[in-house]
């Protein structure tokens, strides 16, 4: 099981996202704050804690918020723990994914279980973070 803590109120996403002309086209982008935060929780990840999981995790968070005002959204927090990529253009002129830094998991989409839980801390606002490999598949399907 990996367990560290990242300081720091989680933004909405769904919230805070803000409308911006992209040329002809109005796109939706995350907000201030959010950016603001990935940025932060992305440096309080421990080495130790980016081990590139691969398969189906399970997460327990509890956030802690300043105050009762924001909703409950992990959202941002699970795409905090993924692998960071950024597509380059290849010499031949294919475009590559090339990794730029390690994640918890490789993919949000590898989350089958959430625990999540909110707290209120007027001082220190932080997720509470674990994380582990789930054993036993097809819990859903009947196959379990």
């Amino acid at each position: 099981m990996i367990e560290f803590v990242i300081h720091g109120e989680p933004a909405s996403k769904a919230n805070s996202r803000q409308l911006v002309n992209r040329g002809k086209r109005v796109v939706s982008i995350k907000s201030e704050k959010a950016l603001a935060y990935e940025v932060s929780a992305v440096r309080q990840i421990p080495g130790v804690a980016r081990l590139m999981l691969e398969g189906e995790v399970a997460v327990e968070l509890r956030i802690f918020y300043a105050s009762q005002r924001p909703d409950l959204d992990e959202s941002v927090v699970l795409d905090v723990m993924q692998a960071r990529y950024v597509r380059v253009m290849a010499p031949n002129g294919s475009m590559l994914k090339v990794l730029v830094a390690r994640g918890v998991y490789v993919n949000d989409r590898q989350v089958r279980e959430k625990h999540v839980f909110h707290g209120i801390d007027k001082v220190d606002p932080r997720v509470e973070i674990k994380v582990w490999l789930r054993t036993q598949q097809g819990e859903l399907d009947g196959q379990a």
